[in-house]
C-alpha cells in the first residue's frame, strides 16, 4: 500500500516535519512556496516539489492558486495521486505527531463507531468532547447556541473514506473561539472513532484520506480560511456518510498567527456557510470566479 504525506510550508523544516520525513513506511511530499528556504529540504528524506517544478509541470493549476498561499498543497495532492497514492494524509508543519500517528489507520475499513445526531442539520465534532468549549473551524456560525444538542444513537456501521484524527495544544478551531478563549486543549478522552448522521466539518492539519476522494477534495483558494472547510462539505456531496473522526494523533505547537487577521479570513464563512449548507447541490454559486477557475484546473490534473 503507497501513503503519502502531503504539506505545504514557508519554513524550514520543523520538528513535525523532521518527523513526518523519518517515518518509514510512508513517504512525504513537501510542496514549495516562494518563501519556503528551498535548499533546507535538499537533504530531508521527502519528494520536495521546488516552485519552479510546479510552475512547469502544473502550470494551469499554479497560476490558478497563486503563490504564498497554503492552498499550493493542492500539487501535493495531485502530485501524491499520480505517484498511486492508496492513501493520503494532509497535515500542517506545526502539528508534531505523536508515537500513534498512522497506525491502525481505518480508512478504507468497514467499521463499527458512535453515531451522533445533533438537533440541527450540521454535526460539530467537537461537541461531544471534553473540550466542546470551543468548536470546530468552519462550522456555522447560526447554529453555535445549539451544537451541544446532540444525542448518542448507538454504533453504526460505516465505511471510512476519510479519518480526521483530533489534534492537542493550540489547534486550527474557530477564530471567535480562539480570541475569546486562547485555549490550550486535550481530548484525552476520545478513544474510538465517531461519526454523525449529518455532514460536518474535516480540515486538512491531520487528516487522512481515501485515494477515491482525492480527485473530489480539495483545499479551494481566495475564499479565505473557509479553504478546506467548504472542500470538505463539497466532498460530502459526492461521498455522503464516509467521514469518521478519532483520537488526537498530535500535539499543534501553533506557528505563528495573528489571531485577529484569522478573524477577517473567516467573515467569509461567517457570511456563507449556512446558505452553501442549504443549497449544497448548487455549490458552485457561491464560489467565486477565481476559485471556479481553479476547480477546473484541479479536476483537469484527474481527467
Amino acid at each position: 500500500m503507497k501513503r503519502y504525506i502531503v504539506t505545504t510550508t514557508i519554513n524550514s523544516p520543523t520538528r513535525a516535519t523532521l518527523a513526518f520525513a523519518e517515518m518509514s513506511d510512508w513517504t512525504l511530499i513537501v510542496v514549495g512556496d516562494t518563501k519556503t528556504p528551498h535548499h533546507d529540504y535538499d537533504k530531508l528524506n521527502c519528494i520536495y516539489i521546488h516552485p519552479s517544478e510546479q510552475e512547469t509541470k502544473y502550470k494551469d493549476l499554479s497560476d490558478a492558486i497563486g503563490w504564498k498561499s497554503i492552498q499550493r498543497r493542492n500539487i501535493g495532492f495531485v502530485e501524491a495521486y499520480d505517484l498511486g497514492a492508496d492513501i493520503i494524509a494532509t497535515v500542517d508543519d506545526d502539528n508534531i505527531p505523536y508515537d500513534n500517528w498512522g497506525k491502525n489507520l481505518l480508512v478504507g475499513k468497514e467499521i463499527d463507531c458512535d453515531l451522533y445526531q445533533p438537533a440541527k442539520d450540521v454535526f460539530d465534532p467537537l461537541s461531544v468532547t471534553n473540550s466542546n468549549h470551543v468548536w470546530h473551524r468552519g462550522y456555522p456560525i447560526e447554529y453555535v447556541p445549539y451544537r451541544k444538542e446532540v444525542e448518542y444513537l448507538g454504533k453504526v456501521r460505516r465505511k471510512v473514506l476519510v479519518q480526521a484524527d483530533l489534534w492537542d495544544g493550540d489547534p486550527d478551531i474557530d477564530a471567535l473561539a480562539r480570541l475569546a478563549m486562547k485555549p490550550i486543549v486535550k481530548f484525552s478522552e476520545i478513544t474510538e472513532p465517531y461519526c454523525s448522521s449529518v455532514i460536518s466539518p474535516f480540515n486538512s492539519q491531520n487528516t487522512f484520506l481515501a485515494r477515491e476522494v482525492i480527485p473530489f477534495y480539495s483545499v479551494l483558494p481566495h475564499i479565505g480560511r473557509m479553504d478546506d472547510i467548504w472542500g470538505s462539505y463539497i466532498l460530502q456531496l459526492s461521498f455522503p456518510n464516509s467521514v469518521i473522526y478519532n483520537r488526537a494523533s498530535v500535539y499543534q505547537s501553533r506557528n505563528p498567527q495573528d489571531l485577529v487577521t484569522n478573524l477577517q479570513k473567516e467573515i467569509f464563512g461567517y457570511r456563507n456557510t449556512l446558505n452553501l449548507l442549504n443549497d449544497l447541490g448548487n455549490y458552485r454559486n457561491y464560489l467565486p470566479a477565481e476559485t471556479l477557475r481553479f476547480l477546473e484546473a484541479y479536476s483537469g490534473c484527474f481527467a
